[in-house]
């Protein structure tokens, strides 16, 4: 197991570092202090290193716009109706950053944040935990919010993320991380099975926000439960489908401590555990090969958002965070 770090950059006057752990496999994860962000997961083969997931062009690149990719995405991740949240009597408005609704913790989320970090190692894991300290008011946010992201190495190709929180104050809280794995790239997710054992998935509306609560996916193209491939969904004509350009869908999940998702090529397989009540899968839709991340077109990857699902209305209850009480998310990646 290796650890290394090294600075390479600023941001508003904080310094900028890249952190690599390495396992005794061959297996290198490379991570960002700007964002807690995921930046890389090279797998070794034959011929070399492999990404298994999207990145930008360079290290550089991840702080010069927004873009999400591999970020630690809070407060909220996701879109709240409205950018209002009633509670106990209170109004708390929050920043309009998409239309009428807040998205995805506002405009200077915690995915733009420059983290403090510590590095670890054992004889069978290497490990980096992020620290920040989101201010109160910050984006809207009541309460001061000290927040961790570890990200853990094993020797069994496991990578762990996990999340810990704790505010003074009562606040909202649904925090994932947002990488888009690419298992076969340069190739397109066109044929890479996606298995996820939920029963029902939430359609969306215009906005992108739930507006006829849980669904069964029987029947459906969204029922993953015996795996399908994504090009079989992604180019259908069906409404929900066309009307998002692709996957932006919230999936309940069964189990925490179970397989909540499988992706599968001919070459490579990952899977995930995690302790989120559901997973949101969304094929990169939006990208178009142009700009900043030039090298990224629509579908060339996907995200496995571990979270709270969207509400269709205006009941905020389960991504509520009360004062003193903690908060962990944890997410398990192995690939193989």
């Amino acid at each position: 197991m290796d650890v290394s770090v090294e600075q390479y950059g600023q941001y508003q006057g904080h310094d900028l570092y890249e952190l690599t752990l390495t396992n005794d496999q061959g297996m290198v994860v490379k991570l960002l202090n700007y964002g807690a962000t995921l930046e890389k997961v090279l797998l070794p083969e034959a011929d070399g290193l492999h990404n298994m997931i999207l990145s930008l062009p360079s290290r550089e690149d991840y702080s010069k716009e927004r873009n999400f990719l591999g970020g630690t995405v809070g407060r909220i991740v996701g879109r709240i109706r409205g950018h209002v949240w009633q509670h106990g009597g209170v109004k708390v408005d929050l920043p309009m950053n998409e239309g009428n609704n807040h998205i995805h913790g506002g405009d200077d989320g915690l995915d733009r944040q420059v983290y403090n970090f510590r590095i670890e190692k054992t004889a069978t894991t290497a490990s980096a935990s992020f620290t920040f300290v989101d201010p109160d008011g910050h984006n809207g946010y009541p309460g001061n919010l000290k927040l961790q992201v570890t990200y853990t190495l094993t020797n069994a190709n496991a990578l762990q993320y996990r999340v810990d929180a704790l505010s003074d104050a009562e606040t909202l809280f649904n925090p994932t991380n947002h990488t888009y794995f690419a298992l076969d790239q340069p190739a397109t997710i066109d044929d890479t099975t996606l298995t996820i054992p939920a029963d029902d998935y939430k359609p969306l509306d215009a906005e992108h926000l739930p507006n006829q609560g849980w669904q069964p996916v029987s029947g459906t193209v969204f029922d993953f439960r015996q795996g399908q491939k994504l090009g079989d969904v992604i180019h259908t004509r069906a409404d929900q489908i066309t009307s998002e350009r692709g996957i932006n869908h919230p999936f309940l999940l069964k189990n925490g401590k179970t397989l909540a998702a499988k992706l599968q090529t001919a070459k490579h397989t990952m899977t995930l555990v995690t302790t989120a009540p559901s997973v949101v899968v969304y094929t990169a839709n939006h990208f178009d090969g142009t700009g900043l991340p030039h090298n990224i077109k629509q579908f060339d990857g996907v995200a496995l958002e571990c979270q709270f699902a969207p509400v269709s209305g205006d009941d905020l209850s389960a991504i509520t965070l009360l004062p003193g009480e903690p908060f962990t998310l944890a997410n398990t990646w192995t690939f193989e």
